[in-house]
């Protein structure tokens, strides 16, 4: 398969051509209820709906919310974890794979690479970092599927209105803003990854903002 096809692989047109997503979200133990209780949704609206998930493997925190949501589904659960946060991460003991890898660089290709769509829970820098290669990946290409922000109680609202702003000052292109959509409940995932706008690998000639893609 070349690169090129390989990019364009995971140009998704339906819902239904979504097999595995993936996940991003806290591994807080320390949160408000709804956080969990909109996590676990999340898992149980993908299992439903025949969607494999591939996440962080974490068994606390939002993770371990979610995949629990899934499982408890009948769900298909993946994890990727890197050795060293094996025990800080409390890993999930129930999952129906689990990778265990050499660093978080690793983790974070394998499981985007391996999905057809992300969707990013509330989170903390970690989270954040994933949300934004993911971003940066579909800006520049490389991958090309849809991006779910759930945005539970308006945890995202700060974020959303900063990138809003990057593109108020051409440091993005009004274009890029059709990279992601935003949910307020997790029974939303499903209709806006169905309703994502199109993308695939030219995107990369327009990834650099000019005055004319401005």
């Amino acid at each position: 398969m070349t690169e090129e096809n390989r990019v364009d692989s995971h140009h998704v047109k339906t819902v239904a051509d979504v097999k595995t997503v993936a996940v991003y979200a806290s591994s807080s133990s320390a949160l408000k209820p709804v956080y969990y209780d909109a996590a676990r949704r999340t898992g149980e609206v993908l299992a439903t709906a025949g969607k494999s998930i591939i996440y962080g493997a974490g068994g606390d925190g939002l993770m371990g919310a979610m995949a629990d949501g899934a499982l408890d589904k009948n769900g298909k659960v993946y994890g990727v974890v890197p050795q060293f946060l094996q025990d800080l991460e409390l890993t999930h003991r129930g999952l129906t794979g689990l990778k265990i890898v050499e660093g978080m660089r690793i983790r974070k290709q394998l499981m985007l690479e391996g999905s057809d769509a992300v969707v990013a829970l509330p989170g903390g820098s970690g989270t954040y970092e994933e949300l934004f290669e993911a971003l940066t990946m579909k800006r520049l290409g490389r991958w090309v599927g849809s991006i779910v922000i759930v945005n539970t109680i308006g945890f995202y609202d700060g974020l959303l209105q900063f990138l809003r702003h990057s593109v108020e000052e051409c440091f993005m292109g009004s274009s890029h803003l059709e990279m992601w959509s935003v949910v307020d409940e997790p029974e939303q995932i499903l209709e806006a990854i169905a309703s994502s706008p199109a993308w695939n690998s030219d995107a990369l000639y327009y990834a650099n903002v000019t005055k004319a893609n401005a």
